[in-house]
């Protein structure tokens, strides 16, 4: 049994869909991608995943963690959770810490609601926390106002509160947007060997598959509200069945060899109350013929750990998973 499974998660703000039935499942201890451009529903799978939406929003499906359902529980069963079993992480750690309170105040109030800790207690596990995520300095900088630290090191103190009530799970989101290359680099590093270290497990949220290839083991893409690939990392960069997932992989630099030039995927995400007809990404595509603008895909198995939403995905045989025959007859009956 997964950790955490999402099952058929669908959101609404009005009649505009956020989310098209996602299903995603995390084990412990893994590491798993979460990419998209912006506006593609990675953040507001995991808002509400915990519940953080406005009530103006209409949410349906299934949460599970150990089995346990917590989508629309009530509030006194969700506070545990929240911080304590998974935390998360946002996207701009200036607009998230509170700038009038000291981060040792900060960090202390997550270590009071999640293990009761109080006092010079609490303040010895602020420090520890605080040198665990490489604050230098840390019996002083307790002291200092989110305005006095740099971009890094507010992202480091979001991760030591985030660590505080020594969660099961890790949702970071978007951790490096607004760094330079070089503190980049430092945080996803942060996070491999905190997960290492504690054995919780992660998930890494991202517009560039780059940042998350060798941090995660698995990678699921996200396009229009939908996962339309998922895979072993390892898989997505080989065996790329999407065309999305192949346009994001053609605006990435290389690494080594010949330079190249970079192509860009042409529009942007579809508003979500303008949805087109069919495959969501077709207006987008270079391959997309005129059966994409009717059948609006679903993930179809292209081997035992790899998916993809596109009725040109085309199954491919490896040791130990399905046939291409077998792939394709399961293809073929989840299309009808």
């Amino acid at each position: 049994m997964a950790f955490v499974e999402i099952r058929n998660l669908s959101v609404a703000f009005g009649r505009s869909p956020a989310l098209r039935g996602i299903n995603l499942a995390v084990e412990r201890g893994e590491a798993v991608g979460l990419v998209g451009e912006s506006g593609c529903g990675k953040s507001v799978t995991w808002l509400a995943a915990l519940g953080l939406l406005p009530a103006s929003a209409t949410v349906r499906g299934s949460v599970l963690i150990d089995g346990t359902e917590i989508l629309g529980a009530p509030k006194a069963r969700l506070e545990p959770v929240r911080g304590g079993r998974i935390a998360m992480i946002f996207q701009d750690p200036a607009a998230s810490l509170n700038p009038v309170h000291r981060i040792g105040r900060q960090i202390g109030e997550a270590l009071g609601l999640h293990r009761g800790m109080t006092g010079q207690r609490a303040k010895a596990e602020v420090i520890r926390l605080l040198d665990q995520v490489g604050i230098p300095d840390a019996k002083n900088r307790i002291n200092a106002y989110p305005h006095e630290l740099s971009g890094g090191q507010n992202q480091r103190v979001m991760i030591a509160m985030a660590l505080a009530g020594e969660p099961e799970l890790l949702v970071a989101d978007e951790p490096t947007t607004a760094l330079d290359v070089t503190i980049q680099a430092q945080i996803l590093d942060l996070l491999t060997t905190l997960r290492r270290d504690t054995g919780m497990a992660l998930v890494l949220i991202s517009h560039d598959l780059g940042v998350v290839s060798e941090t995660c083991s698995r990678i699921a893409v996200m396009y229009a509200g939908r996962i339309v690939e998922e895979a072993p990392s390892g898989q997505i960069f080989t065996h790329p069945n999407h065309p999305y997932t192949r346009g994001l992989m053609g605006a990435l630099p290389p690494l080594s060899g010949a330079r190249r030039r970079l192509v860009a995927i042409p529009g942007s995400v579809p508003e979500a109350a303008h949805m087109p007809q069919g495959c969501a990404f077709a207006p987008r595509c270079s391959a997309a013929t005129d059966r994409c603008a009717e059948v609006d895909p679903v993930p179809l198995p292209l081997t035992q750990d790899h998916s993809a939403a596109c009725i040109h995905a085309r199954p491919y045989h490896q040791a130990g998973h399905p046939s291409h025959h077998q792939a394709a007859t399961t293809r073929e009956r989840a299309m009808q």
